[in-house]
């Protein structure tokens, strides 16, 4: 049984955190912390832009020269990308400098950063922040940790999850942040996740893997790809259950599908903060003739930036709907598609079209909308979730550096 439960990061055994400010943005807290007071195996996916910044450069390098871990620092308000070899430098004192507060080695350190693209960070003062947030690790400090990883977010996005296994309990929880930069291709957004399961490493990066293609790359708030995305997720074991060490284990099913819960809501709570979105866009494709192209589909929807000002506006354009359908580039019979909004037939097979004007317009009024597109040549299906693209979202990343 998978219940959801409260403590994000640290609602795992044996993980720390906090947050603290220590000034790369004016007075929000900008620093944070997730410690295990056990060694922990880790499973990562990193950003496919080609742009990649610098705390993932080194990352990548320490996930192939450790296999053990005990801690991540995570600054906002500046990403360290596109920063050349200084950026790298700093990347890798970030690292140092956790290792040496945390009282762990080097090789047990990961870096992340978030924030204004080109700029150096502030060495000075995120040594500082180091320090300080060394100090204050508890297990309540996830909510402060949250905090300091957002950047445009307007809240705070946590979530765990508790796994009954034969053996005893389980727990998954974690942490997130995004609002703007959202787009199903890995993993657009920053994403830490922790557990006290114990299992093999090669098993949770296929979990890792498998998981965020079904929660992080199926959803979109504008299209685009930031060069700091990453899911991180730490297991140390702490539960005590037998070591889960292939995926035919049945303990290992249950640990993904709770894995696989925390990641997607947490990629839907990024979706409700979607940059000035007024409402919830849930868009299901049925009817494929297999799971790939109902996920082409449903990604050409979510991306389409003329559906998402009409869901905004409020205007059952379903023309455009079928639009981005058509130019996903899958195989289907455009006169055998149905369209429903929140479950009202706009478009029947054949291009028939019967509905009230008024009542789609009630229907879209609602915050959370369903689109459901029937292809009706197959029996796959697919899941994306978006939202809808106001006047607000260009008034935020206009001034994003003001």
């Amino acid at each position: 049984m998978i219940t959801k439960i409260e403590g994000g990061i640290t609602a795992a055994s044996g993980f720390l955190a906090t947050g603290v400010h220590c000034g790369i943005k004016r007075q929000k807290k900008d620093l944070a912390m997730v410690f295990s007071t056990a060694p922990a195996t880790a499973g990562a996916v990193f950003t496919t832009n080609k742009v990649v910044a610098a705390p993932l450069v080194a990352d990548k390098e320490q996930l192939v020269r450790s296999n053990s871990f005990r801690c991540v620092v995570v600054n906002s308000g500046n990403a360290n990308a596109c920063t050349g070899a200084q950026g790298l430098s700093d990347a890798w004192e970030m690292i140092r400098r956790g290792a040496a507060a945390a009282g762990v080695g080097e090789h047990e350190v990961f870096v992340s950063s978030t924030g204004v693209i080109g700029q150096t960070l502030p060495m000075e003062k995120v040594r500082q922040g180091v320090v300080e947030a060394a100090r204050q690790l508890t297990r309540e400090g996830h909510h402060d940790a949250a905090e300091a990883i957002l950047t445009t977010d307007t809240f705070v996005k946590e979530f765990a999850v508790s796994c009954g296994l034969g053996s005893g309990v389980i727990h998954i929880g974690g942490m997130a942040k995004g609002s703007g930069m959202i787009a199903p291709n890995m993993a657009t957004m920053l994403a830490f996740v922790t557990t006290d399961a114990a299992i093999d490493r090669a098993v949770l990066q296929r979990a890792v893997g498998r998981a965020s293609d079904r929660s992080f790359n199926r959803i979109s708030v504008d299209g685009d790809t930031s060069t700091n995305d990453m899911v991180l997720v730490l297991a140390n074991g702490a539960a005590g259950n037998p070591q889960i060490l292939q995926e035919q284990d049945p303990a290992y099913e249950i640990f993904y599908q709770g894995l696989e819960q925390v990641l997607a809501e947490l990629s839907r709570l990024i979706v409700r903060d979607g940059e000035g979105a007024t409402k919830f866009v849930r868009i299901d494709v049925v009817g494929a003739s297999s799971e790939a192209e109902a996920v082409t589909a449903a990604r050409a929807i979510a991306n389409s930036n003329l559906v998402k000002t009409a869901i905004h506006g409020e205007d059952a354009n379903w023309g455009r709907i079928l639009a981005a359908v058509g130019y996903s580039g899958i195989d289907f019979d455009p006169e055998k598609v149905e369209i429903l909004l929140s479950g009202l037939p706009i478009l029947r097979p054949n291009f028939v079209i019967n509905f009230s004007e008024e009542e789609a317009k009630r229907v879209l009024q609602e915050k959370e909308i369903t689109i459901t597109v029937s292809l009706n040549c197959g029996n796959e299906s697919a899941t994306f979730w978006t939202c809808d693209l106001s006047k607000r979202y260009v008034e935020i990343n206009a001034n994003y550096r003001s």
